[in-house]
């Protein structure tokens, strides 16, 4: 690796946007056939400095070297012409256009002056296959999964060939069988030379898959190590400190049922789902993507209809598809999407806390803006949320100060029962047990957690309970005691009869 040819070299780049300093002398460089990690917590300039990479930010300061010469990256366009291509954690598909046509977005094959759709399929399919992911190459993006979404934005960076491969967090929403399936991938690309350039936040996959790690803190590159270096001094040089205690769950004894689900039905998604949540405790929704677990959460809040069956907030039911009516009775729900569906990402963060709380802080018809403005600052001082004021544009946060504020809306809106999916996917080690110990505090307070997440340690560490869900029904359910991952992993994989689930 020591003798390997340097592709890419970026020395003293720094960034700064309205009261931030995003990038502050940033050095890392990246080899040929090479996988090279690049690690921090949210908002430590990894998106920042990729971004300047794939043309989309002009530096301040500094410079980019591509095989020893200086480049000015400026425009995406310009970064495929020089050989790299980025997956984005926010997909950079078109939802309305079919899957041959995103992987074609640009340059589709043409014939006789026409597009020539037989051989833009084939392609694609060729593509697909290459990611081991079986979707008709006719479906529209927009009804796909988030986790066929992220296979579909890797093959679609695949399909430019690229020399520089840049993947931010691309195994987030991927099974494990996927993830298995694009190490595989990316090994492959290592060995026929590629430069790869990886984000992650899962600790565990970087000595299976790098070689070496630039560690960035608060805009600086800190420290360049091996990919075997102990998760704990991988923590450290993360986040300046040390973290002992990972899941810092602090069970209590639950209270009366807050949340009553029984036999909760719609045909094709789910069939007979009954449970009930408690005061004072968390409990996990675990199983594989397409279980049924998210549809399953929008249904219980009312986003989604349902066939037959019946949700109760203390021991009141809730009327089907009337998210107002679930709200009023003190259901919350966050979205896996935060982006899509939890936040709106033109507004400023005091804003976005007041989304849900909007209808009742009026007075005489006005909107009460002192009042909710320091509603808004007491949350965001309360969560920790990194910003440089209420004003800042939340699309300008990182993932998990953003995280922080989709959930500080149901604080403010104090939800006595908060659904919560996928609630650390993307975000760093540190900002993780912030946002665990913020569960601890609402069980504390006699609230209660319906967590959802595809990260089994997560599930294991903060439940009081597990239920599994496999295609589409309720397939178990597990105490603190008796969870453990072979045990959810083997309910995770139960066979159900299809026709009972539709």
């Amino acid at each position: 690796m020591n003798g390997a040819e340097e592709i890419l070299r970026v020395e003293g780049l720094g960034k700064t946007f309205p009261g931030v300093v995003a990038l502050d002398g940033v050095d890392f460089d990246l080899r040929a056939g090479e996988v090279h990690v690049l690690l921090g917590e949210n908002g430590a300039g990894k998106s920042t400095l990729i971004k300047m990479l794939s043309g989309a930010y002009q530096p301040d300061a500094g410079r980019i070297l591509l095989d020893g010469s200086p480049v000015h990256i400026r425009t995406a366009a310009e970064a495929r012409r020089l050989g790299i291509a980025t997956i984005y954690q926010e997909f950079n598909l078109v939802p309305q256009l079919t899957v041959a046509e995103n992987l074609a977005l640009g340059r589709p094959p043409r014939r006789f002056g026409f597009v020539d759709t037989r051989r833009m399929h084939d392609q694609a399919r060729e593509l697909l296959d290459r990611v081991g992911i079986d979707v008709d190459p006719r479906a529209r993006v927009a009804e796909l999964g988030i986790a066929r979404m992220q296979m579909v934005e890797i093959a679609k960076a695949l399909a430019l060939d690229a020399r520089v491969l840049i993947m931010d967090e691309p195994t987030a929403v991927l099974t494990t069988g996927e993830v298995e399936r694009l190490f595989t991938m990316v090994r492959q690309l290592r060995d026929r030379g590629v430069a790869i350039v990886f984000i992650t936040h899962h600790l565990e996959e970087i000595a299976r898959l790098g070689d070496r790690v630039t560690v960035l803190r608060d805009g600086r590159s800190v420290r360049e190590v091996p990919a075997t270096t102990p998760q704990d001094e991988l923590v450290r040089l993360m986040v300046g400190r040390p973290i002992d205690q990972q899941y810092p769950r602090a069970a209590g004894d639950p209270g009366a049922p807050l949340l009553k689900v029984s036999g909760l039905t719609r045909a094709g998604a789910f069939a007979g789902v009954s449970f009930e949540i408690r005061a004072g405790e968390v409990v996990g929704l675990a199983g594989l993507v397409g279980a049924g677990r998210t549809e399953v959460a929008r249904a219980v809040f009312g986003a989604d209809p349902y066939d037959s069956g019946e949700v109760l907030m203390d021991g009141r039911p809730l009327p089907r598809t009337n998210v107002r009516a679930a709200m009023e009775a003190g259901l919350g729900l966050v979205p896996e999407d935060r982006k899509g569906q939890g936040l709106v990402l033109g507004a400023d963060v005091a804003e976005n806390l007041g989304l849900v709380t909007l209808s009742r802080s009026g007075r005489g018809g006005f909107v009460d803006r002192a009042g909710r403005r320091k509603e808004a600052g007491e949350v965001a001082g309360r969560l920790g949320v990194r910003m440089s004021n209420l004003g800042q544009e939340v699309r300008t946060l990182s993932g998990g100060n953003q995280q922080k504020i989709v959930i500080g809306k149901w604080l403010l809106a104090d939800a006595r029962v908060l659904i919560l999916d996928e609630p650390t996917r993307g975000i760093d080690v540190g900002a993780k047990v912030e946002i665990y110990q913020l569960i601890n505090s609402l069980t504390a307070s006699g609230h209660a957690v319906l967590m959802i997440s595809s990260d089994l340690p997560e599930i294991l560490g903060m439940s009081d309970r597990v239920l599994v869900m496999a295609r589409g029904r309720l397939v178990g359910e597990l105490d603190a005691a008796q969870a453990t991952q072979d045990a959810v992993m083997a309910l995770a994989v139960t066979e159900v009869e299809e026709t009972r689930v539709h």
